[in-house]
């Protein structure tokens, strides 16, 4: 059963989905806006993972008894470290309707677009951390970490969250969505580390230095903005970008405040208010 959504708003959308009986949707916690009085709502430390979305029940035929709630305890447990060490939420918060149609509306922590993506089970989707809006508990949540010299080089690149199974997931994003494929462009592309809002499985993410260390590299990374890193994406497949990163949204509401420690150089010098 698809997952009846619409998106409104502009400057800062909103997710008004639709539940019909049977359905479960679930969001991050922080994410929630209101619901219709028929929506039961639950808070739990764990997510969907690794069985579409299907949750054990405690004495029933699929636990296993005790050795069942141990696993399940377990996993959990997991999930909610591999949360915490990525900064994320620890818990998320499930709907679902009692009796006839229900609604319930989400949004994201920033000004900008939200994307409701169809996931058929062919292809995974990854997203920046912090993307993740809601979902149907048919889809499938983890958190994938880039290791190596990408993660630690990428900024925000580090963490990122993971989508499988088959339903609709709601991510949201900075600004405006600019939507391409790679393969349009010669397979790859370079964008700013902080633009990178999700992409498809397949699309290979890596990080590469701005310029050579040369004359021309110092310059770009002390005066052109970027520091010394851009995210890279190749292959062919879907991504989408947003017009306005975290970075520079805080560094104008730091300006606007009086607060502002960029400098006329910004790049490598800029330096984070405290």
């Amino acid at each position: 059963m698809t997952l009846q959504q619409e998106i409104v708003g502009n400057a800062m959308q909103m997710a008004v989905v639709s539940l019909q009986p049977g359905q479960t949707v679930y969001c991050e916690a922080g994410k929630f806006l209101f619901k219709t009085t028929n929506v039961t709502m639950e808070t739990r430390l764990g997510g969907p993972s690794g069985g579409g979305g299907q949750q054990a029940q405690p004495g029933g035929s699929g636990s296993g008894g005790m050795g069942g709630l141990l696993r399940q305890a377990m996993g959990t447990a997991m999930q909610a470290g591999q949360r915490a060490l990525a900064g994320e939420s620890l818990a998320f918060q499930y709907f679902t309707t009692q009796g006839g149609e229900g609604t319930v509306g989400f949004a994201g922590v920033l000004p900008g677009e939200m994307r409701a993506l169809e996931l058929d089970g062919t292809r995974a989707w990854f997203a920046e951390k912090d993307a993740f809006v809601a979902a149907e508990s048919t889809v499938d949540f983890g958190i994938a970490f880039q290791g190596g010299r990408t993660g630690r080089s990428g900024g925000e690149g580090f963490v990122l969250e993971k989508f499988t199974g088959r339903g609709t997931v709601i991510i949201a994003g900075a600004g405006n969505f600019i939507d391409l494929n790679p393969a349009d462009f010669g397979g790859r592309v370079e964008v700013d580390t902080g633009c990178v809002v999700a992409f498809e499985e397949g699309i290979h993410y890596g990080v590469q230095r701005v310029g050579g260390l040369n004359r021309q590299g110092v310059m770009n990374a002390v005066f052109g903005g970027e520091g010394l890193s851009l995210a890279t994406l190749e292959g062919d497949g879907r991504v989408i970008l947003q017009s306005l990163t975290i970075e520079s949204l805080a560094n104008a509401l730091k300006k606007a405040q009086g607060g502002d420690k960029q400098g006329p150089t910004g790049g490598l010098f800029s330096t984070n208010a405290q």
